[in-house]
């Protein structure tokens, strides 16, 4: 595979999909474990928002890779790793990058094990590092311009 540009349009989508997901993780009654439990949907409805925003977070750097870098990573926590060693996230938010990659593939395929307080944990935790990556990445596409294709 051969580097190319950075669709700015796949960008955009992954960034709002992304940011979506954690508005409506923050809309729901997350303020202690009695309201989070109160009605089954809400561990439920948590699960797949957070699922979600790690998958287009996770998504988002696959395309980046792809794209801009010719690699074809297809293992989560192998994107993440790859963001750091390309320099696009700093090596810490990698380490929580794999470890966040890791924990989408409980929810996958672990979902049964997942507990409600663990998932409130997260919830109540743990969002803002999804959001400290999406920022860098943006942060470096923005010092790399020469590498996204906006057209549209």
């Amino acid at each position: 595979m051969s580097p190319g540009t950075i669709k700015a349009k796949v960008v955009l989508e992954k960034v709002a999909w992304t940011r979506q997901m954690l508005d409506d993780l923050r809309r729901l009654p997350i303020a202690d474990l009695q309201s989070f439990v109160g009605d089954p949907r809400n561990p439920a409805a948590a699960e797949s928002f957070l699922r979600r925003a790690l998958e287009a977070l996770l998504d988002l750097g696959r395309h980046i890779l792809a794209k801009g870098f010719g690699l074809g990573v297809v293992e989560y926590k192998k994107i993440a790793a790859e963001l750091s060693a390309h320099e696009i996230i700093a090596p810490e938010l990698g380490e929580t990058f794999v470890e966040m990659a890791g924990y989408r593939n409980r929810l996958t395929h672990f979902y049964n094990e997942v507990a409600p307080d663990e998932l409130l944990q997260i919830c109540t935790t743990r969002l803002t590092d999804i959001e400290v990556i999406l920022d860098a990445i943006l942060a470096w596409l923005r010092a790399n311009p020469d590498r996204l294709d906006r057209t549209v």
